[in-house]
């Protein structure tokens, strides 16, 4: 007796149209897969749990680097090296907590808490990592006999301005929740990493070009070449992601990173972003200063 084996539906269709079935089912599969991690409570604590975890060891580093450099040079005064550290620790810190408590900062009933306690430590980050476009250019500008007098004065006015216009936007969310506003926030957000991005570009890429150029081969020429290049890549590339990513969500629901159903979105946003980007760059600035020194204190920072 011959055995009737069924043979299945794509089996008898043209290869063009099996394989589009197969893609679609395929799709369809992954869909479903991704709406029940979203939806899954274990997934997100696992997400914004290790999130948090993340961010407080970076956070501790920093905090010891800085505990390790006041023990060095205990007798000098806040450097850029000492504010950069502790902005890193704050910003860290601030993270891990907020995602720590994740469950009920994105429950808040009103939505512009939720917004302040995840974009103000983004804006911290921005004042952070732009305190190295701010070095560089002194750097630069010294080298080049160009003034440096005004370049604190720019950063000093820059942040202000996008801190008081951020301020601004939360408040008239804060007053008349308009739907309209979210997505002017979200662009603004990512304006404000465009500017960011730019100051790397060109400020990094000006003293790298310029060291490149230096006549005398040297290790610590090298070395410094090595620092800029590096931490000039790593900063452009994260607030380029940094940059695209919130602008596409100020358009697409689905891209939002607001909400509590997108976990595995959060997780690689803000480790591609954040995380990964503070851990380089703390481990190629690592080197402690001079414990005597002499010179100003814009060439503390290694």
């Amino acid at each position: 007796m011959r055995k009737l084996v069924s043979s299945p539906l794509t089996a008898l269709l043209p290869p063009e149209m099996a394989a589009a079935a197969a893609a679609g089912g395929v799709a369809l599969a992954l869909r479903g897969w991704w709406e029940k991690v979203n939806g899954s409570p274990a997934w997100q604590d696992g997400a914004f749990f290790s999130l948090s975890a993340a961010y407080a060891l970076v956070s501790a580093v920093a905090l010891i680097q800085l505990i390790r450099i006041q023990l060095r040079v205990p007798e000098v005064g806040w450097t850029t090296q000492k504010v950069f550290h502790l902005m890193n620790f704050i910003v860290n810190g601030v993270r891990a907590i907020v995602f720590g408590f994740h469950a009920h900062v994105f429950l808040l009933q009103t939505k512009v808490y939720t917004l302040v306690l995840l974009y103000l430590p983004g804006l911290l980050f921005f004042s952070t990592y732009t305190l190295l476009v701010l070095f560089w250019a002194e750097i630069y500008h010294q080298a080049k006999n160009l003034p440096t007098d005004k370049l604190r004065t720019i950063y000093i006015a820059v942040n202000s301005i996008i801190y008081v216009i951020q301020i601004c936007i939360w408040a008239y969310l804060g007053i008349n929740d308009n739907p309209l506003m979210e997505p002017v926030s979200k662009i603004f957000i990512s304006a404000v990493s465009f500017i960011a991005l730019l100051g790397f570009l060109i400020y990094g890429g000006r003293l790298f070009v310029m060291l490149r150029h230096f006549p005398i081969e040297s290790k610590g020429r090298r070395k410094k070449l090595y620092e800029v290049g590096t931490v000039t890549g790593i900063c452009f590339t994260c607030f380029l992601i940094r940059c695209i990513v919130v602008a596409f969500s100020s358009f697409d629901p689905d891209l939002s990173l607001e909400v509590l159903d997108h976990p595995v979105l959060d997780f690689f946003y803000y480790m591609l972003t954040e995380i990964l980007p503070c851990a380089l760059v703390l481990f190629i600035l690592r080197k402690l200063p001079p414990k005597r020194v002499s010179v100003p204190q814009y060439h503390y920072i290694r």
